[in-house]
């Protein structure tokens, strides 16, 4: 019996979406996009000539693409048209977006289906919602398709113009992108701010005060009516601002031990009603910037999450820049208030947020739990646990919150005065208080805004008179601007509009596995390499980091999405235009490298960013001295003070550690651009003898006992009786590992390479290379039944990195992909395309595998 046949995206949207359709259709997943732009080094020979052989499009031919079957995917395209043979419908049931969009039309465009094609389209994964989609399907929207498209274009064609001329002129490895390199130059702007920033001092005096029981603190706000300085009153050139008096740390402590005991009058009280609106309803924006901030989610994991979550049914859709809920959103979140915290606390009228601006994502409405009615999060615990039930319940509790009244606060502010002496001295204490919760019972412990002045104050009135409890002086500095962390880094992206919330987690991900910043806490501090890239950036592609010029490009793009705009006239003049990307990358001097590497830190001292990191350069007695940066030292802590101290010490890598009794030569302990090491100190020899330190070991406290074992490696461990071979134990660029002849095994740890036993060694080599051995280690990470092989899939790490298995395929997780945002889909597409290389079937094991088998038997 024919059936009709749906396509989504993932199999767990599959497998969900399967429940509620019933037995008259057949649900199957392309497991993201089933074709891409191919890579010029394999499309056929024939088409390896002009602009198709440097970026597989036609710039020529409109700017035609030229797409490839994505790896891995061959077999799920054959399967996927088999199944259209016994099929009376086809429904594409891809997400409703760009992306979605672009993967229902290569599923056309490779299926080529001669039955009907149905869009089916849905915001949540219930029931009700998926009937529906199902009874009011649409055509495709070729303006979504073109955009997405577009901004493929776009960026094959910036990352290969640019990229190979930051390899040519800076380094091997490097990358640009049209967002990533504008939110590259924001950490970096913000670092170089921190490096010019100047430092102020002041000070100032707290008094501890009491009233009825109630204590309260309360600060000095005058000297003889004049304000007192703080954080406020300076520049970043720690030049005073205002017309405010410095207390100087002596002046502050004399006031300070003045007030023990003094009696402080209440001169005023003064109270003011405020109110606070709550907040609209999630975004894809202010979901990423609160789970990180509240949760401590990467912008990847909260979008992982997310997704995970709508694929179950629990939340909707979780890419849109609209904060608007539906009627039926409306009304399940006035219900849930209505019935948790009664309808005093619910306004006559539904709350209506509108979105800020206009595109193409807006068909969505805000990020919500689904369904006609909103399940409470303790109704989901037996489902849901960790990170996915405290984003889910943060979700609810924001869309609940956005519906229910203004929380009505009260804050008041007194000024306490006294005279110390000559002096004329007035005090500051300020309090808010709740009066009215409204929307605060239900996001109060997540909200938003926190501040020191919201405590209690005592009743007081004019001509009070209040004792001095204690008192208290403090020097303070003023902060240099405070880091990008991921979620501010989002709100600035969406302020600037660069890019589109939906990518801004790959954005982050991409510049730090790429080594442009790391995270230092919850701050992403740049690294050296990113100010050399920055620079070059800035001063042959301005408009490629050029804030505005990123935003108007957005905006352009999504007239396309719209319809608005032609796609292959806006491609032409972006990049064939008078002063588009060609004409740039064709007209670039020569450039000299290491002006480019090169920042200078001090007069004659200069910080370079080297093929092997960062490190100072300077020269003494008419040669040239290089100096080691310690790892983890922030750009904006390399001050010229710094540079001295660390030019100043004696190298510890230089430690001469003893002698070794089998040569009589001296062992050194030196700290080279590989990483630290151990030598035998040979003037004659080029090439002495030389080992790794191990990752727990330093240079500060490595011993000669711990270098002559290093020196002595390769260890023998023992020769196989089976084979003959002699197995020895080392260290390498991968790890630790075994080796037999040509055949090497890992080691779970460097320790293993001085304990491990010719037993255990021969164990190993009994274990099948690419299964079971490696499927006994304990798993770095779950991620449930694989579609494909019906096997659970984990991730877990060996001699070459991390990698996937489903115990019988393994597939390396590639370097840029940290593993715990690594996402399930992904994981199974790795291994899809890991069996269509090797040529098998799911749950088959290669040839390869079955000859080690047959061997042992």
């Amino acid at each position: 019996m024919a059936k009709k046949l749906v396509i989504v995206e993932s199999p767990a949207k599959a497998k969900t979406i399967a429940k509620y359709l019933g037995s008259d259709f057949e649900v199957l997943a392309s497991v993201g996009h089933i074709r891409d732009l191919a890579e010029p080094k394999e499309l056929p020979a024939e088409k390896k000539k002009g602009s198709l052989a440097k970026f597989s499009i036609d710039v020529e031919n409109d700017f035609s693409p030229y797409y490839v079957i994505s790896p891995g995917k061959s077999k799920t395209v054959s399967e996927l048209k088999s199944a259209m043979k016994s099929a009376e419908e086809l429904y594409l049931a891809t997400d409703e977006d760009r992306e979605g969009e672009a993967i229902a039309w290569h599923l056309l465009e490779v299926l080529k289906p001669k039955i009907p094609v149905k869009r089916m389209v849905f915001n949540e994964i219930t029931k009700e919602a998926i009937a529906q989609a199902a009874q009011n399907t649409r055509a495709l929207n070729e303006d979504l398709v073109a955009a997405q498209e577009t901004r493929r274009v776009v960026d094959r064609l910036v990352g290969y113009e640019i990229s190979p001329v930051l390899w040519r002129k800076i380094n091997r490895g490097l990358s640009a992108g049209r967002v990533q390199s504008p939110a590259m130059r924001m950490l970096v702007e913000r670092e170089r701010e921190r490096m010019a920033f100047v430092a102020a001092s002041y000070g100032s005096v707290t008094v501890q005060l009491s009233k009825d029981g109630t204590k309260f603190e309360a600060k000095l706000l005058e000297q003889n009516s004049k304000r007192v300085a703080t954080g406020k009153s300076f520049d970043a050139n720690g030049k005073l601002t205002q017309d405010a008096v410095v207390l100087s740390p002596e002046v502050a402590t004399k006031i300070s031990q003045g007030l023990e005991g003094a009696n402080l009058t209440v001169l005023s009280v003064e109270a003011k009603p405020s109110t606070r609106k709550p907040y609209a309803p999630f975004t894809t924006s202010t979901l990423q910037q609160e789970a990180s901030r509240k949760l401590g989610m990467s912008a990847k994991q909260a979008m992982d999450t997310a997704q995970q979550l709508y694929q179950d049914g629990h939340i909707t859709y979780m890419r849109t820049d609209s904060p608007s809920l539906s009627v039926q959103a409306t009304l399940a979140a006035r219900a849930a208030a209505t019935k948790l915290f009664g309808a005093d606390l619910v306004p006559d009228a539904p709350r209506l947020y509108g979105a800020k601006s206009k595109n193409a994502q807006e068909a969505h409405e805000a990020i919500r739990p689904s369904g006609e009615s909103f399940r409470h999060p303790d109704e989901l615990r037996s489902v849901l646990s960790g990170k996915s039930l405290a984003l889910y319940e943060l979700i609810w509790r924001r869309t609940v919150a956005s519906q229910m009244s203004d929380a009505k606060l009260s804050t008041t502010s007194v000024r306490l005065g006294t005279k110390l002496g000559s002096d004329e001295l007035v005090f500051n204490a300020s309090g808010t208080v709740v009066t009215y919760k409204g929307f605060l019972a239900v996001y109060d412990e997540t909200r938003e805004e926190e501040s020191d002045d919201e405590a209690k104050l005592p009743n007081l009135s004019h001509k009070d008179v209040l004792v001095v409890e204690s008192s208290e002086s403090k020097l303070h500095s003023t902060q240099p601007p405070a880091r990008y962390t991921e979620a501010s880094l989002v709100k600035a992206l969406e302020e600037q509009g660069i890019g589109r919330p939906s990518t801004y987690a790959a954005i982050i991900s991409t510049i730090l596995s790429k080594g442009y910043a790391v995270k230092q806490g919850s701050a992403l501090v740049p690294e050296w390499i990113s100010f050399t890239v920055t620079r070059f950036l800035e001063e042959n592609f301005g408009d490629l980091v050029n804030y505005e010029f990123t935003a108007k490009m957005e905006e352009d793009l999504d007239r396309i999405a719209l319809g608005e705009l032609d796609r292959t006239g806006w491609l032409k003049d972006f990049y064939l235009g008078d002063h588009g990307l060609k004409q740039t990358v064709e007209s670039l001097g020569e450039s000299d490298p290491r002006a480019i590497n090169s920042f200078e830190i001090s007069p004659g001292v200069l910080l370079r960013t080297g093929k092997y990191g960062p490190y100072i350069e300077l020269e003494e007695a008419g040669e040239r001295r290089i100096v080691n940066i310690p790892e983890g030292l922030a750009p904006d802590a390399l001050t010229p003070e710094k540079a001295a101290e660390l030019i100043a010490a004696p190298p510890a890598s230089d430690r001469i550690l003893g002698v070794d009794p089998e040569s009589g030569l001296e062992i050194a302990v030196k700290d080279g651009r590989y990483g630290p090491f151990v030598t035998l100190v040979d003037e004659g020899n080029p090439k002495p003898k030389t080992a790794s330190l191990f990752k727990d070991m330093s240079v500060a406290t490595v011993t000669l006992e711990d270098a002559l074992k290093l020196l002595s490696l390769p260890r023998e461990v023992g020769v196989d009786p089976e084979s003959g071979q002699v197995i020895t134990a080392q260290n390498g660029k991968y790890g630790p590992y075994l080796k037999r002849g040509v055949d090497s095994r890992s080691l779970t740890s460097e320790s293993e390479i001085f304990s491990i036993t010719l037993d255990q060694a021969i164990e190993i080599y009994k274990q099948p290379k690419y299964g079971a051995r490696r499927t006994a280690s304990t798993p770095l990470r779950e991620f449930g039944e694989d579609p494909a092989s019906g096997k659970a899939v984990v991730a877990k790490t060996g001699q070459f990195g991390n990698y996937v298995t489903d115990g019988i395929i393994n597939a390396t997780v590639p370097k840029d992909e940290p593993l715990d945002e690594l996402s399930s889909d992904r994981a199974f597409e790795l291994l899809a395309i890991r069996r269509e290389k090797l040529g098998v079937e799911p749950g088959e094991t290669p040839k390869t595998q079955k000859k080690t088998t047959r061997k042992k038997r």
